[in-house]
């Protein structure tokens, strides 16, 4: 009775499990949204689509992540600090900026990131004091 037990239990987790697969996507799947990494390419749609309170919660869910790799919550920062910076708190944008220089010392913004005139200035007095 045991392993008929545990076949139809292992049977019930495959089904379960392949539905995201028949999807062809795991936007749906329960598992899936809960990750770092689904977390933050959220905000990042959302920051994209100009919703900024949207965007912070789904960062904010990234940094407060156990299971966020560095990488994940670096990008999370930069996009916070762009949001703040857009939105007139150049101090959050700073601090934004330096958290991110403090996970990652050697992180940089891309050329056309940096040459922007609102958080580029910000972020290389960030750099000059946190980063490599």
């Amino acid at each position: 009775m045991l392993g008929r037990r545990n076949v139809l239990m292992g049977v019930m987790l495959v089904w379960l499990l392949s539905g995201c697969h028949a999807l062809n996507t795991c936007d749906e799947c329960w598992w899936y949204n809960r990750t770092p990494s689904h977390k933050l390419d959220k905000g990042v749609e959302s920051y994209a689509e100009g919703n900024y309170i949207a965007s912070m919660a789904a960062l904010n869910d990234v940094l407060l992540a156990k299971l966020a790799d560095k990488d994940d919550k670096v990008s999370a920062y930069k996009y916070l600090a762009f949001i703040h910076c857009v939105s007139g708190r150049e101090k959050m944008c700073f601090e934004s900026f330096r958290k991110a220089l403090v996970l990652n010392p050697g992180f940089e913004l891309t050329p056309a990131e940096a040459g922007h005139p609102v958080w580029g200035p910000v972020f290389r007095s960030a750099k000059a004091k946190y980063g490599k």
